[in-house]
């Protein structure tokens, strides 16, 4: 299903969410500060967690390149 290039920034996505959920990264959100009246650690969590998934329903739903734009086949 998935070769090549498109692998690739799967693997990179994966790595880089583990990096952005882990501590060293996730301690710079950990502040007594509120964002439109929400905490800034939880509006940081859901962020970025919504940023990496529209990261990878860009990757999986994009069409291949040299394909038709009408189909994927």
């Amino acid at each position: 299903m998935f070769q090549g290039l498109d692998a690739q920034r799967l693997v990179a996505l994966f790595v880089a969410g583990l990096a952005l959920f882990n501590f060293p990264l996730l301690a710079l959100w950990d502040h007594d500060v509120r964002v439109l009246g929400l905490p800034l650690f939880p509006a940081a969590l859901f962020l970025i967690w919504g940023l990496l998934i529209a990261a990878l329903a860009w990757i999986v739903e994009r069409s291949p390149e040299g394909a038709p734009e009408g189909g994927r086949h």
